[in-house]
């Protein structure tokens, strides 16, 4: 068994809205990722994905709950400490053309958590970020040029060489791929593959995207309205999900060459997502569930191991395992 790296229990991030609204985007989740994997959180829009993750790194501070990094709760750190926990903890973001600064050079860029958390000279800082960007992809020329001058792969480089700059041992990766052409996402996935292996990173992968998630994740988590419903190893959750929603998210996938042998039934999922600041009472997912019960409208179900490795967070998940092997 893998060392765990990070340990999140019961972690909540509520926005308030007005007096008496309150938003909660990430409602008691708990997971946890080991050394050297690579974790996948998938939902739809909107389910807390993106919340949790910032939530994660302390880029939002967390309404309740612990976040454990090598056993230590650096969910409420003091001002002391937060440097040192932003230097191994990093974040890759969704949208490059907004990440980085349009008014900095990309040498600038990339240096400046150099210029944070180490000392250099100025010629061992430029052989350090020609170094990085080497690393991604990028020739030296690129370092003088501004963000508005590359294309959004090259600046989605960029952002991993900057999250990269500060010798980090765990990154989010915030949907790195969604806002580039279909073209240029395999190249970056390989990017992350490689530099992972290279540096013995851990990473966190948002993504709504499944056949990528599928390709890049050890283990995979799904989210629904601001809660973790299942997770188990890649192999698992899409060979043999339990819990209806994951089984409405992988039906929807589309395939080239469909084996009928093998095709997974479609799920029928009625309704629309409801509002996050008025869910329905008890399991989230009930008011669109084709198989809801009685008990599923009174309690929430918590999440639990059916299987070795495989955990879900439904009343009656064996309902759901005959379903996805129908």
């Amino acid at each position: 068994m893998s060392e765990t790296l990070i340990e999140v229990k019961n972690l909540s991030k509520h926005f308030k809205i007005s007096r008496k609204l309150v938003l909660k985007a990430v409602d008691h989740v708990s997971f946890e990722i080991k050394r050297g994997e690579t974790f996948g959180l998938v939902g739809e829009s909107g389910c807390g994905k993106t919340t949790c993750g910032r939530t994660l790194i302390n880029l939002y501070s967390a309404t309740d709950g612990q976040v454990l990094y090598n056993g230590q709760d650096i969910s409420h750190l003091p001002k002391g400490k937060v440097l040192d926990y932003k230097q191994r903890i990093q974040m890759i973001f969704q949208d490059p053309y907004s990440s980085l600064n349009p008014r900095m050079t990309i040498s600038e860029i990339i240096a400046q958590g150099l210029n944070i958390h180490f000392k250099m000279s100025k010629r061992e800082q430029e052989e350090k970020v020609n170094a990085l960007m080497a690393d991604v992809g990028l020739t030296a020329s690129f370092g003088n040029r501004f963000a508005h001058e590359l294309s959004g792969g090259q600046r989605q480089r960029v952002g991993i060489a900057r999250a990269l700059a500060v010798e980090p041992e765990f990154i989010v990766c915030d949907e790195p791929i969604s806002a580039l052409d279909v073209s240029i996402q395999a190249q970056i996935i390989n990017l992350l593959i490689k530099l992972q292996k290279e540096r013995k990173l851990t990473y966190l992968f948002i993504s709504h995207d499944l056949s990528m998630v599928k390709h890049i994740s050890d283990r995979v988590g799904v989210m629904y309205l601001g809660h973790m419903v299942e997770i188990a190893t890649s192999l698992n959750l899409f060979d043999e999900p339990l819990h209806p929603y994951t089984q409405m998210l992988l039906s929807a996938i589309p395939e080239a060459e469909p084996d009928p042998a093998k095709r997974r039934k479609s799920v029928k999922i009625e309704g629309e997502v409801p509002s996050p600041i008025t869910p329905p009472p008890g399991c989230k997912f009930s008011s669109r569930c084709v198989y809801v019960k009685d008990q599923c409208k009174l309690e929430v179900p918590t999440l639990k191991e059916i299987r070795p490795d495989h955990f879900v967070a439904c009343h009656f998940p064996r309902v759901c395992e005959e379903v996805s092997s129908c």
